[in-house]
């Protein structure tokens, strides 16, 4: 990678992308296809953002994003075109548990097999087995009498925590929904837009009458088939086959530049210059270096792209002044351990946690061994790879205060809850620990409204434009084709199509 100081004056790019995660680069090699200049202005060391690598006990791991949606052939199709797709590989179809506060017991606790005929934990048949297992009889029979309200005809449900309880009772929400949401999206289920986080479930909730009959409708309709894939030797591939392709595309990849200012010099056809940290232990002015280009797109996360706004233009200034909602710290470890009673997977892939669960902190754990064939050949017989993940919206993080020393011991123990079978605390053979944090929720009640705001109020400023999780979605499923559509419009502008 090059350092911001060897290229500082060197001419007026075509495009600045800030922001070397997979939406800036999967931006600028869309830019980087028709020859134009591009420049990549990434903060951290190494490009990739949330899809990321680290090694562990010698094994070399996803520390972020470890799979993508296969539903929606975007992501297939974008892999398909860097020549990965005779990497991609399914997980383990065992699926994942429930570890639930037993009903009627406060300070004892369970696990369960999480339902298999469900979207976001809803059950498609409330009076099945595997759901009477998990509700108990009377939150089975409650949530049937969905089948028996009427369907409110006018208007669409927002809030799918209270779209679940209205129509299915407090027992679904807390014991089948909300471990979902709290392990998919860090936030709690009565915080997320329904539109967002199923799309077609208000449509096929007016057509079928009941909130199960929709289940049932949008299962049916789905393509056969694992929802999730990966890339055998981990996800952070992509990254590696995106930064080669913009290494042949001739785009400029400057890493340990974080971006501290961005201003508009003009105003019909403005310039963008933007300024950047003067790299650790150099002599360069403490303002630092700045570039110049003709577009610039901020693919950095939400928090830091609200910040960079402010300076483009007094028509983007109050876009941070949104009803945003606080960014979720959220902070994973990863566990190497030597537990051969694990070979058999004795709780499917992961298991996922309801909140106020007795005696676990973490919200969610992933058998990764168990999910990726990959990792289990990798790691050998009876060596396990386990990921659990810790901190809610809106809440303090559980574990910021604690030593790394503390942190691992902590993640040893839910494991043992959460799996069932006492691990040793000396069989730990590697540990590692992944902050992830300032992430705004794309999926939170009124994120479409705030998104239209943020798209809209951009429309009237030329040259600058945006894209990212924050506003695309969750997943690469999401990110990838917004990213593409954004790179899309820039380079129609700048070719002057």
């Amino acid at each position: 990678m090059t350092d911001v100081t060897d290229v500082e004056g060197t001419g007026i790019r075509d495009v600045l992308v800030i922001g070397g995660g997979v939406a800036g680069l999967v931006a600028a090699r869309t830019l980087a296809q028709v020859g134009l200049r591009v420049t990549v202005l990434e903060a951290a060391e190494a490009p990739g953002g949330a899809v990321a690598r680290h090694e562990v006990a010698g094994l070399t791991l996803d520390s972020g994003a470890e799979s993508f949606a296969v539903r929606r052939n975007a992501v297939a199709e974008f892999i398909d075109g860097l020549g990965l797709s005779g990497e991609v590989v399914a997980p383990n179809p065992a699926g994942a548990w429930l570890h639930l506060p037993v009903i009627g017991q406060a300070q004892a606790s369970i696990s369960l097999p999480l339902p298999q005929a469900g979207v976001l934990g809803i059950p498609g048949s409330p009076l099945a087995d595997d759901v009477r297992r998990v509700i108990g009889w009377r939150g089975a029979l409650r949530a049937y009498l969905d089948r028996l309200m009427p369907v409110l005809k006018i208007g669409r449900e927002h809030s799918l925590g209270e779209l679940v309880q209205k129509r299915m009772g407090r027992r679904v929400l807390e014991r089948l929904v909300e471990p979902v949401a709290g392990g998919v999206y860090s936030a709690s289920a009565v915080d997320l837009e329904v539109d967002l986080v199923a799309p077609g479930l208000n449509a096929a909730l007016t057509t079928a009458g009941s909130l199960s009959g929709a289940v049932t409708a949008l299962r049916s309709a789905a393509p056969a088939g694992s929802a999730i894939g990966g890339l055998r030797g981990g996800m952070s591939r992509l990254v590696d086959a995106l930064v080669a392709d913009l290494q042949h595309y001739g785009v400029e990849m400057l890493t340990g530049s974080p971006v501290t200012a961005l201003e508009r010099i003009g105003t019909d056809e403005p310039t963008w210059r933007v300024r950047v940290a003067a790299p650790a232990g150099e002599s360069a002015p403490v303002a630092g270096a700045t570039l110049e280009g003709r577009f610039v797109i901020i693919a950095t996360p939400g928090a830091q792209a609200l910040r960079l706004l402010a300076g483009a233009g007094p028509e983007a200034e109050g876009l941070g002044a949104l009803d945003w909602p606080e960014p979720t710290a959220v902070e994973l470890a990863t566990l190497v351990i030597d537990a051969p009673a694990l070979d058999s997977q004795p709780r499917g892939t992961g298991v996922l946690v309801a909140d106020g669960t007795p005696g676990v902190t973490a919200k969610a754990m992933t058998h990764v061994s168990a999910k990726w064939a990959w990792v289990a050949e990798a790691a050998g017989p009876g060596r396990q790879v386990l990921r659990l993940s810790y901190g809610r919206a809106g809440r303090d993080s559980p574990v910021a205060h604690l030593s790394d020393d503390d942190f691992q011991a902590l993640a040893v123990r839910d494991a043992s809850a959460l799996i069932g079978v006492e691990l040793d605390p000396g069989s730990v053979r590697g540990f590692a620990r992944t902050r992830w944090g300032s992430a705004l929720s794309p999926a939170t009640i009124g994120a479409a409204d705030r998104v239209h705001r943020v798209r809209d109020t951009l429309e009237e400023i030329p040259g600058i434009d945006v894209t990212g999780a924050w506003l695309a979605g969750t997943g690469l499923a999401s990110v990838i084709p917004d990213a593409v559509a954004v790179a899309t419009r820039v380079r129609h502008a700048a070719l002057g199509l």
